[in-house]
């Protein structure tokens, strides 16, 4: 049995995956952009093992911040934990959904196209290019680096809408204002347990890292040390680019996915686990 737990950030996840995966007897398969990296803790939100609760999780702390980990890596990962686990119950949990479309469903990437490929064009000349495929596209025309990634970008499709795997997906929400209250603690929360810190060691120790430059928690951070912005602008810019990532995250997940959705119960979070297991159960023995 392979379950997917999607849903926005914050919304408990995390929490309802360890659950399933006792109950089952299963093992734990990350789906979140950020948690691959090594040492972006705190900002990613990442389960501590007394939250993992002995269960084994799979793609967690894979790679280096200063590494480049892309969405083709992720789906030849998960697909090598799903074959070489057919014995066991699967519990993927995370909320990039693009990630977990990739996985399970026939999405497949252009290859062909390498950094090589380029390398006859002039920065002027991939500057052009890259405005034909966006007008809107701000890069510096000097930045050939970020050029090439533009126009290697998107090269994927997603070529039959029926998946490879048999995945019951569940999805975990809340009303918005209970939500965005729940986002907003959860960032205090971040800053109260060091977030700071982390970025900073991060930020020294990786001054190129894409993944620090670009993810939620870590960007902003970023910014204030870069003079950019007061501390107290930053952790509103995370709180503000949060709730409008969990808008974004509803929308791919409702409109890529058949996700059953559950609405939690906070004051008695059992109530929620017997519901998604009742549905589990009764999605079996069809």
């Amino acid at each position: 049995m392979i379950l997917a737990v999607v849903g926005p950030t914050g919304v408990g996840k995390t929490k309802l995956s360890v659950e399933l995966a006792k109950r089952y007897n299963g093992i734990v398969v990350n789906c979140d952009a950020v948690q691959v990296y090594k040492e972006l803790n705190i900002g990613s939100a990442k389960a501590t093992e007394e939250e993992m609760r002995g269960i084994k999780h799979y793609l967690i702390d894979i790679v280096s911040p200063d590494e480049y980990y892309s969405v083709k890596n992720y789906q030849d990962d998960l697909r090598n934990i799903l074959d070489n686990n057919k014995d066991k119950n699967i519990i993927i949990v995370g909320g990039t959904g693009l990630y977990l479309t990739a996985g399970i469903y026939d999405y497949r990437f252009n290859e062909d196209i390498n950094d090589d490929d380029y390398d006859d064009y002039s920065n002027e000349e991939l500057y052009n290019m890259a405005k034909d495929k966006d007008k809107n596209m701000n890069i510096d025309k000097n930045n050939r680096v970020r050029l090439i990634r533009f126009l290697k970008k998107d090269n994927s499709s997603l070529v039959d809408a029926k998946p490879f795997y048999n995945v019951l997906v569940i999805g975990l929400t809340t009303n918005r204002d209970n939500l965005y209250s729940i986002i907003n603690n959860r960032v205090d929360n971040m800053i109260n347990n060091g977030l700071v810190d982390e970025v900073r060691k991060l930020y020294n120790k990786y001054p190129n890292s894409r993944v620090l430059k670009s993810a939620i928690g870590y960007k902003e951070i970023i910014d204030y040390f870069d003079n950019l912005v007061p501390l107290d602008k930053a952790i509103d810019n995370i709180k503000t680019n949060s709730r409008h990532y969990a808008k974004r995250q509803y929308t791919w997940f409702n409109n890529k996915l058949d996700v059953k959705w559950f609405n939690v119960d906070y004051n008695n979070f059992s109530n929620t686990i017997d519901e998604v297991i009742n549905y589990i159960e009764r999605n079996n023995n069809e």
